[in-house]
């Protein structure tokens, strides 16, 4: 874990940390959940590439199953102010995989 979030931070290469066959599920509203690392990369790029500032608050770890929280500090495209999200997210990990990925967050402070 501590490797996937140093990467995301670093912006180096978190994408080799994602199992083939990851279990990605967003909970906003709508919820939405996607299956295969293929089709959650889309999502996930567009999010971490909007990252200037991550800082760990908590890390929990018990066997397999973590859970981060986190703050980030996000620039959204076309110059709008940047602003922070606090986030809650959720990893299995099989070998050195991340299996299952779930992340919880307010969207009241994203731009519409």
């Amino acid at each position: 874990m501590e490797g996937f979030l140093s990467a995301v931070m670093e912006k180096t290469d978190w994408v080799s940390y994602l199992d083939e066959q990851l279990e990605f599920i967003s909970a906003t509203s709508p919820l939405r959940q996607v299956a295969g690392k293929e089709t959650a990369l889309p999502g996930l790029r567009r999010f971490y590439s909007m990252v200037t500032a991550m800082q760990i608050r908590e890390l929990i770890v018990e066997g397999q199953r973590a859970c981060a929280l986190t703050r980030y500090t996000l620039q959204p495209p076309g110059g709008k102010a940047s602003f922070q999200s606090d986030v809650a997210e959720i990893f299995a990990v099989r070998g050195d995989k991340i299996t299952s990925f779930a992340i919880y967050f307010d969207t009241a402070p994203y731009p519409k």
